[in-house]
């Protein structure tokens, strides 16, 4: 300090204002609700689409920011306000028949808007329908997808639309080429509860000797390390570890709901029957699908590796609701 001469003052530091994290969800269905509710309670911001208005009321009941939005109609996105802002955007709208992925219909509108935003992440939530027919062999995402079914190249052609929309972007942007979705309220436990008849679809599989699926609670796992990792462009196989068929599933299920509530199950679903109508439009689509690079790369340690483990964590969910249920009587 230099003697008679007043020290100035010290300049204050001004520290970094951290951008608030907000996820926007277009299509906050199963999935996108149930990574929505984790994410509020985690102290995100969130927004996100659904197609009706009593939907719209429960998801702005869990704290979110809804819009009603039909894709399928000819519009632009300025409604949708909070798109803009958002750091992170999850995509699970699925293609339409006929249609396409409605939102790359809107493409220029979408672009524009994502690249005067504050967007840092993407993710798309595709299919591992995508590799088609590969006879029982085990594929990972360096695979040549083969798509069969018209929903199937949909699909692709909408992983592929959405890499390219983000070409000019400077941000990670994932593909999630997800098995047979699962979880609370979604699951063979639940339809045999509700002693509810499978789908022409759904009976349509029963010949499958491989079926890939996913605890919902995995998808928000690999989610989650995704936002971690920074990448132009990544795919992920997310499965489990375990391709059984539907039938052995649905043995496995009946037998938990059997051994817990006896009572519970008043008729069986079908589940190994399949109407020799439809027989023809079966799309062979045999294959197993390799999640080693979702662990190896993400490092995501699956909470159900099989689906015996998911079904008992979804049979004693039920039992825990059912004892919070009689506390509160």
């Amino acid at each position: 300090m230099i003697p008679g001469v007043a020290p100035k003052p010290a300049t204050p530091l001004v520290a970094s204002v951290p951008q608030p994290r907000h996820m926007f969800v277009l299509g906050a269905g199963f999935v996108g609700r149930y990574v929505s509710e984790r994410l509020l309670a985690q102290g995100w911001q969130v927004s996100g689409t659904c197609t009706s208005a009593a939907k719209k009321r429960e998801l702005e009941m869990l704290g979110m920011n809804t819009y009603v939005f039909d894709a399928t109609e000819k519009r632009n996105l300025e409604n949708i306000h909070s798109l803009q802002q958002a750091t992170h955007l999850l995509i699970s709208i699925p293609p339409v028949p006929g249609f396409g992925d409605p939102l790359l219909n809107l493409n220029e509108d979408l672009k524009g808007m994502l690249s005067h935003g504050n967007l840092e992440w993407l993710c798309y939530l595709s299919s591992t329908s995508v590799y088609g027919d590969c006879g029982g062999a085990l594929v990972d995402e360096d695979h040549t997808v083969n798509p069969k079914s018209e929903s199937a190249k949909l699909r692709h052609k909408a992983e592929k639309g959405w890499l390219s929309l983000i070409d000019d972007l400077n941000l990670s942007a994932f593909v999630f080429r997800l098995g047979g979705i699962y979880g609370p309220g979604r699951s063979a436990l639940d339809t045999l509860a509700k002693s509810k008849s499978l789908s022409q679809r759904q009976k349509l599989r029963e010949s499958k000797q491989y079926t890939a699926r996913i605890h919902v609670s995995d998808i928000y796992q690999a989610i989650l390390a995704s936002m971690s990792m920074r990448c132009a462009r990544k795919i992920f196989n997310v499965v489990d570890d375990d391709p059984a068929p539907r039938a052995e599933v649905f043995a496995f299920a009946r037998s938990l709901i059997e051994m817990r509530y006896p009572d519970l199950i008043t008729e069986s679903p079908d589940v190994n029957s399949t109407e020799s109508d439809f027989q023809e439009r079966i799309v062979p689509a045999e294959k197993r699908v390799s999640n080693a690079r979702l662990k190896k790369e993400l490092g995501v340690k699956l909470l159900h590796p099989t689906y015996r483990s998911g079904l008992q964590c979804i049979l004693d969910s039920w039992q825990a609701e059912s004892q919070l249920s009689d506390r509160n009587r």
